[in-house]
């Protein structure tokens, strides 16, 4: 008897991680879930979200509590009924109860700081017994303020393990609880003592002096760094909650003629339901009844409305501008497109750059190398023979100084924002490893139908002899309009056409019937000459020059012989040369792969101003091509948008997928352009370039602040509360640095 093995079934689960405080938090919880069997984790600071894949052989409940054994809570988060419920919004209120909490903190801090520091540093305002009121005012800043701090060291003391906030806990209690040793056991304490504001060390009696401005000032900076940090990811994550928010919130919902008015969370797929004019669409769906112009701007950016009537597909979250429609759901929930453009920026947000895995095992170690680095700073100066007040200041200035706070939120914040515009802007950014492929692209692949061209047949030309072209047109156009052909469908247009009698469909060559008294005959040049209908020379010059340029020409004749060519083309979009354009201004060489044949291929092309052409391709082979540039040293990007471009957008360096296009294409491709312009393929590139410029300016700024900063600190030379400031000025500066990019058109 033999055994089958199976390779195990795994599990994607998102965890709301509470109570981190920097990115060694993170890094920390990381590791302790990558240690369980089977299960790969990736927590984000920013976010505060876990990303985990785990086998069946691991419950959510053990990751849970692999998680609390770790010093932090995490639970699983509410599943969205559909997009606009309530569930988007029930889930801030903790992020906005946390935000104002700090708030106050701050508040009370900053004002009980503010007299501290003004003492320290003025002479005239201290005295006869300004240390003792200091110590008043100081105290609740150094306990309360900073119990923050103190909570989370002392959380992860009990595990072990260390992260910045040992670092801030650490100083801040060191500068305090000297100086209480120095006002009740030195001379700090006595009357008349005086402490003037310093920028640099002196040698001098440690006894004699107090560091409560140290200890206050550094918390209150480091708590207003702290409530910018968390203000900015609430902002940086606004475009995320703008999406869910574009959604109804209750609909009317059809039984039989009755309308009842429900939630929209709680619609099924084939409810009918009812917009009125003004009315957002409560979900995906097919209009069964009424006519009306649709707003879609929200998911095209075109302000023009959409004309939508019975059989048309409308998307949840758009407005009925016009009349009333009844439309039948086809999409709810998590499957209607808004909710997946919701999950699409999520995902992106989620996701960790290489940079910043570098920056999280960095963290992990840095801290005990600080620590280690301050009582070696402490020893040294000790052993000097400095003032015990001289070497106890360079080492808490040490401390202070290299908490790394900025480093944590260098590659988030960036990524989170510039994601977050992106989906304003209509492009949706799947993870930032995309970030990284956008900069060495160097050619990108067009496919031809759908992406550059409208993938629509529509008549581009006439040519008449014998009549007038407006004869050609109306007649071939009423006989059409009997039949479904795509081709067929572009001749006859939308207009009214005259009445049809006899009407017969010649299978492959074309159609005839009686139209105003003509027998009339629309189709091949066979079907023609089979009907006895002769072709004059200017017919057969057209006929020849349409299918040289890889158009198809129609003939149309009546009473003995051809009167018409009417010429059908996929139309190209009227943005594609525009776009063709920019794509080369960003250095990027356009190369347009199509299945359709050379001569068509090459007319398109030359509209647009590509010269590489490569056609007559097989859906199956399209992934070869791609492999192929790849393979003469290309990084090539892939455009397209069908189910036919799936396997090259999955094979491509960067795959980019039309948002107009397939399910199957958006989900394998890196990036989505929710509008059928070409013109946003290279937005996104641009976008892309530069939310990486900012994720880089952020890392070299946060690890050259920590480097350059601790030997001077080691030195003596920076007070802690100026430490302490640089430090909070430095997460400020990387935060407002990727808040820049919210302004990228």
């Amino acid at each position: 008897m033999t055994t089958e093995t199976h390779p195990e079934q795994t599990t994607d689960v998102e965890l709301a991680i509470s109570g981190m405080t920097c990115a060694s938090c993170a890094n920390r919880i990381e590791r302790k879930l990558n240690k369980l069997d089977g299960v790969t984790a990736s927590v984000n600071y920013a976010t505060e979200k876990a990303r985990v894949t785990h086998p069946a052989t691991v419950s959510t409940d053990d990751l849970l509590a692999t998680v609390e054994a770790a010093g932090y809570s995490a639970t699983l988060p509410q599943p969205a009924a559909s997009v606009g419920g309530s569930a988007a919004a029930d889930a801030e209120e903790p992020a906005e109860r946390e935000l104002r909490t700090l708030r106050d903190r701050l508040v009370v801090s900053a004002a009980l700081t503010v007299p501290v520091i003004a003492m320290a540093m003025v002479p005239a305002l201290q005295f006869e017994y300004w240390q003792w009121l200091s110590l008043t005012l100081a105290a609740p800043v150094a306990v309360w303020g900073a119990w923050p701090f103190h909570r989370a060291a002392w959380t992860n003391l009990r595990h072990g393990a260390t992260t910045m906030d040992t670092l801030v806990s650490i100083g801040v209690l060191a500068a305090f609880g000297w100086s209480v040793v120095a006002l009740f056991w030195g001379t700090a304490g006595e009357p008349g003592m005086t402490h003037p504001f310093r920028f640099t060390i002196e040698r001098s009696d440690g006894m004699g002096n107090i560091y409560l401005e140290a200890a206050t000032g550094v918390t209150t900076f480091l708590l207003a760094g702290r409530w910018f940090e968390k203000r900015s990811k609430r902002r940086a994550g606004a475009a995320l909650r703008a999406l869910l928010d574009l959604g109804a919130k209750d609909v009317a919902v059809l039984h039989g003629t009755t309308e009842v008015r429900v939630p929209a969370d709680t619609l099924a797929v084939g409810d009918r339901f009812v917009v009125r004019p003004g009315e957002k669409i409560a979900t995906d769906g097919v209009v069964e009844s009424g006519t009306s112009a649709v707003d879609a701007s929200m998911l095209t950016g075109e302000p023009v409305p959409v004309e939508v009537g019975p059989g048309a597909d409308v998307v949840g979250g758009c407005v009925n501008a016009g009349g009333r429609l009844v439309v039948r759901a086809t999409r709810v929930g998590a499957e209607t497109q808004l909710a997946q453009m919701a999950q699409l920026v999520e995902e992106a947000q989620n996701g960790k750059a290489a940079a910043q895995r570098l920056a999280d095992r960095v963290s992990g170690v840095f801290v005990p190398v600080v620590i280690a680095l301050a009582v070696a700073t402490l020893g040294f100066w000790l052993g000097a023979d400095a003032p015990a007040s001289a070497a106890f200041t360079a080492a808490v200035s040490v401390l202070i100084i290299a908490c790394p706070c900025a480093l944590g939120l260098a590659t988030p914040t960036a990524l989170m924002v510039g994601t977050g515009r992106g989906a304003q802007l209509g492009i949706l950014i799947r993870g930032p490893e995309v970030l990284e492929s956008t900069r060495q692209v160097d050619t990108v692949v067009l496919d031809k139908t759908g992406t550059v061209t409208t993938g629509q047949m529509a008549l581009v030309s006439v040519v008449a002899d014998g009549a007038t072209e407006d004869d050609v047109r109306r007649l071939a156009g009423a006989l059409e309009s009997g039949s479904e052909h795509p081709i067929a469908r572009a001749i006859a247009g939308d207009g009214p056409h005259a009445a049809v009698t006899d009407f017969v469909n010649e299978a492959g060559l074309g159609v005839r019937g009686t139209v105003e008294g003509h027998a009339v005959v629309v189709g091949r040049p066979a079907l023609l000459e089979a009907h006895g209908l002769a072709l004059p020379a200017a017919l057969a010059a057209a006929l020849d020059d349409a299918q040289e340029a890889g158009r198809t020409p129609v003939l149309a004749g009546w009473d003995g012989a051809a009167r018409g060519v009417l010429v059908v083309s996929d139309t190209v979009k009227p943005t594609s040369a525009e776009a063709v354009a920019e794509l080369r201004a960003l250095g990027l060489r356009p190369v347009l792969l199509t299945g359709d044949h050379e001569r068509a291929a090459r007319t398109v092309a030359a509209e647009v101003g590509i010269d590489e052409v490569i056609a007559d391709v097989l859906p199956a082979d399209k992934v070869d091509v791609v492999a192929r540039l790849q393979g003469e040293g290309r990084v090539v990007a892939m455009v397209g948008d069908g189910v036919n471009d799936a396997a090259a957008l999955a094979q491509a360096d960067l795959g980019i997928a039309m948002g107009t296009g397939t399910d199957v294409a958006i989900e394998a491709s890196d990036l989505t352009l929710v509008r059928g312009d070409l013109r946003v393929a290279a937005d996104a590139v641009r976008l892309a370039r530069r939310t990486l410029a900012t994720i880089k300016g952020n890392l070299v700024w946060a690890f050259g602040y920590n480097v350059a900063a601790l030997p001077l600190a080691a030195a003596g030379l920076l007070n802690p509360m100026i430490a302490g400031g640089a430090m909070a000025l430095s997460s400020v500066f990387v935060v407002s640095n990727s808040l820049r990019l919210r302004g990228f058109r």
